[in-house]
């Protein structure tokens, strides 16, 4: 079932970090972004069209959530964190690293079973009934994204669980670093069958979709995001801001995505009333 876009309310405190226009001139910072690499595509084109609109130069450090969230920890130097689940972005959280307060759930996703374009499996309603370790030869392998830290393995291992399937599956599966990685195994032919998002599915010519998990075997598969540091500048809040928007919201549905937030509504803080 679709999500329902919703209104963002974000704290006054929070914008007045970063007065002006979203289309000002260049600003002096550029921004670095480490967002999930099931968000490639859909982040790259948000981000150069961003640049082109404002001049504000964007870099942007794609892997699994896990990793980026580590290397946050870390030390390493960004401004926006976009997880891929809330599993990551509440370690950050109780590491201390986000701006709490500009945390918000941006988009959603749903997971599906995928094969080559060229594969004779064929389109199947997944169930509890669904024996999917038999839709594979003996050797053959289901390509997915490590369920021990990936997010999108880790919804898998919970799709899988709660339909009955995990113990037969977990033995058949290639487990790969991040969804992208897992995808391309698909791709290349080097696995059958992979579990995959449904933006990774879309952005593909070599896979088709076989079937869609039901939303009930897992939990909802969120795209949180958040500033990195209380000190980030300007640049990196109206940024933030930015894809919490219309003009990003159109940008993630052209890639399959699910718009949460469209739109901000200033209120007071009530921190600081």
């Amino acid at each position: 079932m679709p999500h329902l876009r919703r209104l963002l309310v974000v704290p006054l405190s929070l914008l007045l970090l970063g007065l002006g226009s979203i289309a000002a001139p260049a600003w002096s910072e550029d921004i670095t972004v480490f967002a999930a690499a099931s968000l490639t595509n859909a982040i790259e084109t948000a981000a150069q069209q961003y640049e082109e609109k404002t001049g504000t130069h964007v870099r942007l450090s794609l892997a699994s959530s896990s990793t980026l969230a580590r290397q946050i920890a870390a030390g390493a130097p960004a401004d926006i964190y976009i997880s891929a689940n809330e599993k990551w972005m509440d370690w950050l959280n109780d590491q201390g690293v986000i701006q709490a307060n500009s945390r918000q759930d941006i988009l959603a996703n749903s997971l599906v079973l995928i094969a080559p374009t060229n594969s004779t499996t064929l389109p199947t309603d997944i169930t509890k009934n669904t024996e999917i370790a038999d839709l594979i030869g003996h050797d053959e392998r289901i390509a997915v994204g490590d369920p021990d830290h990936v997010p999108a393995g880790i919804y898998a291992k919970q799709a899988l669980t709660t339909l009955g399937q995990w113990d037969a599956v977990n033995p058949r599966l290639a487990r790969a670093d991040n969804v992208r990685s897992a995808l391309a195994l698909v791709e290349r032919g080097e696995a059958p069958l992979g579990i995959v998002y449904r933006t990774d599915a879309m952005i593909s010519d070599r896979v088709k979709i076989i079937g869609t998990f039901p939303a009930d075997s897992h939990p909802s598969i969120t795209y949180p995001i958040a500033l990195i540091d209380p000190q980030d500048g300007d640049a990196a809040l109206k940024f933030l801001v930015w894809l919490l928007g219309d003009d990003a919201a159109t940008i993630f549905a052209d890639y399959g995505f699910d718009a949460i937030a469209t739109s901000v509504t200033i209120t007071p803080d009530t921190a600081a009333q």
